[in-house]
């Protein structure tokens, strides 16, 4: 399984909807840093993306600054990058950032 692209706010509220039938992970990553790279590799080697009971966002910070400010309204979780968000029934199941983001963790809340 590969990321599914964040990259237009209309997908938001969707993602938002569809974690009321499967969980779903914004991963907030911001492509100039380095702690943001770090925390995107281990991640995606940690294999959670191979996860079939969840679905993982991949939001470019850069490119879409706005989509985050949209995601921090909604879920009312500070906007952090690299940052990670699980929604589970369209509420907040979990969020951390920089070496805080535990993938393991997000699958046993999974």
């Amino acid at each position: 399984m590969t990321w599914n692209i964040l990259s237009d706010s209309i997908q938001i509220q969707e993602i938002i909807d569809a974690s009321k039938h499967k969980p779903q992970l914004f991963f907030k990553h911001s492509t100039r840093c380095s702690i943001s790279t770090m925390a995107l590799s281990r991640f995606e080697k940690s294999g959670i993306l191979s996860n079939e009971h969840l679905d993982c966002w991949y939001l470019d910070l850069l490119a879409h600054r706005q989509i985050s400010a949209e995601i921090e309204k909604l879920t009312r979780v500070l906007h952090q990058s690299p940052q990670a968000i699980l929604l589970n029934s369209g509420q907040v199941m979990y969020s951390a950032s920089h070496g805080m983001i535990d993938s393991a963790e997000i699958q046993n809340l999974v």
